[in-house]
């Protein structure tokens, strides 16, 4: 039986930092689903939502580039919206867009 290749996607940050992603290991998905559901308590309030998402891309970085995540302060000038997207996408195969139609629906 042949094995399946890991999809591998390159991001870059606002200070031009590269890293290559790919589906988090499941040490770390754990707490990033976790901290990811919470998002729908805090859907009503912009800035906690965004810290929400900003947790997880911190749990994400853990496996891809753990000096950048240990740091909220410089990760949050080095970040935009649409690369916490990806990284999210790629981490936990959550598609944000998909996330906030069904955020939406239930309301």
């Amino acid at each position: 039986m042949a094995a399946k290749t890991q999809e591998k996607n390159e991001i870059s940050f606002l200070d031009g930092t590269t890293i290559e992603v790919r589906p988090l290991k499941l040490s770390l998905l754990k707490p990033f689903m976790k901290r990811f559901g919470e998002l729908a308590t805090v859907a009503d309030d912009n800035e906690k939502s965004m810290d929400v998402l900003v947790d997880c891309v911190q749990i994400a970085l853990k496996q891809y580039k753990a000096d950048i995540a240990e740091d909220r302060e410089n990760l949050e000038e080095i970040l935009d919206l649409p690369t916490v997207y990806k990284i999210i996408e790629v981490a936990a195969g959550i598609n944000l867009g998909d996330t906030a139609n069904i955020v939406n629906s239930i309301r």
